[in-house]
């Protein structure tokens, strides 16, 4: 079994919001067809596909009542065999959303397999992540089940051997079909303590997060299914530290590839809660990412991101999307993928896509932000605050559609889009991005194209540099005699460095350097050396 997800670009496509085919104004598989050969040239090697299964929409996808079936508002099975089997022959891979930690309240096994489910006579002090208790009242059985998310999305229940064999049938079915792998969605929520005892701290996440029998549900995973492919395995889990990932990641304990960690992304979070946000410490987020480095260097495996449907645009959010936002999120890609690890792009980060700012609640689709306005305005919250917070924080800015051209609907649709069109498309569209001298878009191939012509970048050892400056993001990677040195300058100030510029230029996201004697980082510039 190789290791090519080491080597390999990911690109996360958010199916409604990608490319509508069929003009109903939402995206489908077809859609994403007639973009395959934008990604390719981009340099991809897998696509990951959130989910496309039969759903209610109750969570955009991921309350799935049938894995067998398609979603009919995305297309057909048939039309999903078209997409796999065009994705190989560009010789790029499928990454398919495992959704087993839930299913939605419709599916057949919640009506006809209670055993499968979580159901107690009265409910402890856990909390949904949306919101509220965790826990639903059945008026037809008299008693409660546990839903972590959405009241729709029943939580399963693993200690069933029953109910992990029907999972690893389908997961099979999958594979077989001749999909490359999966990201295993809350995949480290699966093992519940099973006394569901009250949490210390209120919502339960003690008992739910990483829990007794995660390891041995991996494993068993692994060896029952994945062991027999040659496919990559990403495991999202809230709530892990690097010590966690060591275990979760090391090939010699066959349960995941690599994780998706959540700290760097929490550091911009208020005391409160994600919505109470403040201003991004980069002295933290340097800490943080170099923890994970050094934690994982030949032990295991990072994922590399800043993007996904959950999280805000990171131009918008790390960056400057006004005054510089080409510098901004070209210095913001460089600084994630000179780092070890996959690096994984989200639709529209590669032309610099932007949060939006809908005026109304109204155009609010996301259900954790319409649940949080609804909570906010009920506790007397001004709506001008609650609407400023949803600027900043809500998952819908991942998901307006994108933005491929600056005609109509930005031709997203040549229908009424499921959620409205970023207002700004007619400046941000992949059509004139590649027009312009200065293309995000070409930036991100020229990336690409280094991770896989530099072997450093894959296998290098990471280490900071500036430490303490508040504004320079700079660190190198070492190995065998050779160094590759990066500096990101995260602020609209121009920055001295106390060093003479040594090497190759490998990157660089200003037309020429400011002073040939000395590192100046000009706003949000990023350059990075290569040298012995």
């Amino acid at each position: 079994m190789q290791d090519w997800w080491k080597k390999a670009t990911v690109y996360q496509i958010y199916p409604r919001s990608f490319n509508d085919s069929n003009g109903d104004g939402v995206g489908d598989l077809q859609g994403m067809i007639e973009k395959l050969d934008y990604l390719k040239e981009l340099g991809i090697d897998l696509i990951w596909l959130s989910p496309v299964y039969d759903s209610p929409n109750d969570d955009n996808g991921y309350d799935i009542r049938d894995y067998y079936s398609i979603n009919p508002e995305f297309g057909t099975m048939e039309d999903f065999d078209q997409l796999l089997d065009e994705v190989h022959k560009r010789d790029m891979k499928l990454m398919m959303d495992l959704v087993v930690n839930h299913t939605s309240d419709e599916h057949q096994w919640f009506k006809e397999h209670e055993d499968y489910y979580i159901w107690r006579e009265k409910p402890n002090n856990w909390q949904s992540i949306f919101g509220g208790s965790a826990w639903e009242y059945d008026e037809e059985k008299g008693k409660y089940y546990l839903h972590l998310f959405s009241k729709k999305q029943p939580d399963l229940n693993w200690e069933n051997p029953e109910l992990r064999k029907r999972i690893y049938e389908m997961m099979h079915w999958w594979l077989q079909k001749g999909v490359d792998g999966f990201r295993m969605d809350v995949i480290n929520f699966i093992s519940k303590h099973p006394d569901l005892p009250d949490g210390p701290n209120g919502d339960g996440s003690d008992y739910f997060m990483n829990g007794p029998r995660i390891h041995e549900f991996l494993q068993e995973m692994n060896d029952e299914v994945l062991s027999h492919y040659n496919c990559v395995t990403v495991g999202e889990m809230p709530g892990t530290t690097p010590e966690d990932a060591q275990v979760y990641t090391d090939p010699n304990n066959r349960e995941v590839n690599m994780i998706f960690t959540f700290e760097h992304m929490d550091l911009d979070h208020g005391p409160d809660e994600k919505w109470d946000y403040k201003p991004l410490n980069l002295i933290d987020l340097k800490e943080n990412l170099e923890k994970w480095q050094n934690a994982l260097y030949d032990k295991g495996w990072n994922s590399l991101y800043w993007n996904n449907h959950d999280q805000p645009r990171i131009v918008s959010r790390f960056g400057d999307d006004t005054n510089y936002r080409y510098e901004s999120a070209t210095m913001l890609a460089t600084c994630l993928h000179f780092l070890q690890g996959t690096p994984y792009i989200y639709q529209g980060e590669e032309i610099g896509m932007t949060n939006v700012a809908f005026s109304s609640i109204a155009d609010y689709k996301d259900i954790e932000t319409l649940n949080m306005y609804n909570d906010k305005k009920n506790n007397g919250i001004r709506e001008r605050k609650i609407l400023d917070q949803i600027h900043h924080v809500s998952r819908d800015n991942a998901r307006t559609p994108m933005q491929w051209t600056a005609n109509e609907q930005a031709s997203f649709t040549t229908g009424t889009p499921w959620i409205q069109v970023n207002p700004n498309f007619s400046e941000i569209n992949v059509e004139s991005d590649l027009k312009q001298s200065k293309s995000i878009y070409n930036y991100y191939k020229a990336l690409i194209k280094l991770r896989k012509e530099v072997s450093l970048i894959t296998t290098g050892k990471f280490k900071l540099i500036y430490r303490e400056h508040p504004n320079l993001f700079a660190y190198k990677r070492e190995g065998k005699g050779e160094t590759i040195t990066v500096y990101c300058n995260f602020s609209d100030q121009t920055i001295e460095v106390d060093e003479q510029p040594k090497g190759e230029t490998l990157i660089h996201n200003y037309d020429v350097q400011a002073n040939s004697h000395q590192i100046t980082l000009r706003p949000y510039e990023t350059i990075v050396y290569k040298g012995q």
